[in-house]
């Protein structure tokens, strides 16, 4: 038997749930496949699959089984691209993943002046400000705010990526400046929902943590509307400056000098940060967006 042929067959069973439709993709009678997959459940003395007249399922040890072949699958994969691209020009599809905020900012604005230097290179992006793990999503490269990853992965900061307070003057002039983080809970509040929900106003008070968000009036994971809101002089926000550098050098907008300081997390400094495999890094169309990207995204902290 062909194992590792027959671990392919399944795998493909396993993402379409067809028997008829993973023969059509290797050009090979369903009956077959359905054997060769039949003599591996044989062979691991496992059902793998629960097949039924008109579907087919994984069964519990087949999910642990799919999960395990699927990266060494991967990692074959990836050894093919390594030999088949080495020193040939940057082509194929290259799959970037961007917290929408920054990816819309300054990630799609650059990406025509890299079409024009590698033409060969088919952009596949995904803006969202869901985690992606490089490992599971099929991302080449990720843009994440956060901390610095615990994966198995190379982490480029691009820049820092705290959380300021900021106000439209209109608005300072209506209900005055907050001096102190405990002034802020007289004072109306814009907040960024991230994914993990919304980001609170946190300070430190004689070394304990304390809660100073104001009452809220407006919520939303939408940076567009958040901003019109605080140039409107709707509330007081927290965003990350380079979200908001132009408006604050026109002065739209009013960073707020708040003692103690005021963030949004107890855990630290918080980056941008430019996320990749360290052994993709030997692709050609890898190797040349992580170094286009960190060369013209880099900023200053």
């Amino acid at each position: 038997m062909d194992e590792l042929k027959a671990i392919k067959y399944f795998n493909k069973v396993a993402e379409t749930g067809s028997f008829s439709q993973s023969a059509d993709f290797f050009g090979v009678p369903a009956s077959s496949l359905s054997r060769r997959i039949a003599d591996l459940e044989k062979k691991l003395q496992a059902t793998l699959l629960q097949r039924t007249t008109r579907s087919v399922h994984l069964t519990e040890i087949g999910k642990t089984y799919y999960q395990h072949t699927q990266a060494v699958l991967s990692q074959l994969n990836l050894a093919s691209d390594v030999v088949t691209n080495y020193q040939k020009q940057p082509q194929g599809e290259l799959r970037i993943s961007s917290m929408t905020i920054f990816g819309e900012l300054f990630l799609l604005p650059l990406l025509e002046k890299f079409k024009q230097q590698y033409p060969d290179i088919v952009l596949n992006i995904y803006l969202s400000d869901e985690l992606s793990d490089l490992n599971e999503n099929d991302v080449d490269i990720a843009i994440r705010g956060g901390y610095v990853p615990n994966e198995r992965i190379i982490a480029k900061k691009i820049s820092s990526n705290e959380f300021v307070a900021m106000a439209s003057p209109e608005y300072l002039a209506q209900y005055g400046i907050p001096k102190t983080a405990l002034a802020l809970k007289n004072h109306q509040g814009i907040y960024y929902r991230t994914p993990q929900g919304v980001t609170p106003w946190l300070t430190q008070i004689d070394g304990q943590w304390h809660n100073v968000s104001a009452p809220a009036v407006t919520i939303s994971n939408n940076y567009n509307w958040l901003l019109d809101n605080l140039l409107t002089g709707k509330g007081i926000g927290f965003l990350p400056q380079w979200t908001v550098q132009n408006y604050l050098d026109t002065g739209e907008l009013q960073i707020l000098d708040i003692n103690p300081k005021v963030t949004i997390s107890t855990q630290g400094e918080l980056g941008v940060y430019l996320l990749y495999q360290k052994h993709h890094y030997q692709i050609p169309k890898i190797k040349v967006a992580v170094d286009f990207l960190l060369s013209h995204l880099k900023f200053s902290e």
